[in-house]
């Protein structure tokens, strides 16, 4: 579906159910260059379970119109004006790696509207090394591989999909590759400016869970570990043999920990 917002149109993936405003209501927000496609394992499975789903593609990405937002706060601004915009007063977010730092944002400055905090392939400070940028600066189609290269475990490249017939690498290169020019430097720019998680965290009143990957190289579980601790009673599920594509890469496991934690 697709929704005006700001007179922007922002695209959003129900999981092919109906918005319900008796049920509550779960936003899914992806990664740097990705789009809504990073959570067709998860967003589909809880349409029918229970959940009005919004899978985001984010401004600049995806089916939805541009330009990328200046800041982490800004895009937050945005998910917040998207839930204004469906008539929706409380969600739950669940974001990954850039998703994850715009859930957190929203969380810690806007905790009336969320009701629960998913933060799956995060750290704080999220850095991002100066030859990545600037391969992605250059649009260099070497930093698309080594993004997707660096972001699966190695069992990940053998073809240990969980979904029979699902090339996990190919299809997230080829997401990447479409999102177009500077996309993926301005998000991996977002990520690595954005200075606000700790007070953010402080901030935070809804309860938090924290999904990480052992074999994470983008953003390694111990750069999550000061952020864990700046929310009060978070939890941690850590994936064995996982990278940074957990949604992916560990679809059932990452399922599990969601409809517990919810």
């Amino acid at each position: 579906m697709k929704i005006d917002v700001k007179n922007m149109s922002l695209f959003a993936s129900t999981g092919g159910q109906a918005f319900d405003p008796d049920k509550p209501t779960l936003v899914f927000l992806h990664g740097a260059a990705m789009d809504h496609t990073a959570w067709a394992l998860q967003s589909r499975y809880f349409a029918h379970h229970g959940y009005n789903v919004f899978a985001l593609d984010l401004p600049g990405h995806g089916k939805s119109d541009g330009p990328l937002p200046a800041s982490i706060d800004e895009m937050a601004d945005w998910v917040i004006a998207f839930l204004d915009a469906v008539g929706v007063e409380k969600a739950a977010l669940a974001g990954h790696s850039m998703g994850s730092l715009t859930a957190l944002s929203a969380a810690g400055r806007y905790p009336a509207r969320v009701s629960h905090l998913v933060l799956i392939g995060t750290a704080f400070p999220m850095m991002v090394g100066e030859e990545f940028l600037n391969m992605a600066k250059a649009n260099d189609p070497a930093a698309y591989r080594m993004m997707i290269d660096w972001s699966h475990a190695r069992p990940s490249h053998m073809g240990a999909s969980e979904v029979p017939g699902l090339w996990m690498i190919g299809n997230a290169l080829r997401t990447v590759e479409r999102a177009g020019d500077d996309t993926l430097y301005k998000g991996l720019s977002l990520c690595a400016n954005y200075e606000g998680g700790f007070e953010a965290a402080a901030h935070v009143t809804c309860p938090a869970l924290f999904i990480l990957g052992d074999r994470d190289m983008m953003t390694m579980p111990r750069a999550a570990q000061k952020l864990i601790a700046a929310i009060p009673d978070a939890k941690t599920v850590m994936l064995t043999e996982c990278g940074h594509m957990q949604m992916i890469e560990k679809a059932d496991a990452v399922r599990k920990a969601m409809r517990d934690f919810l």
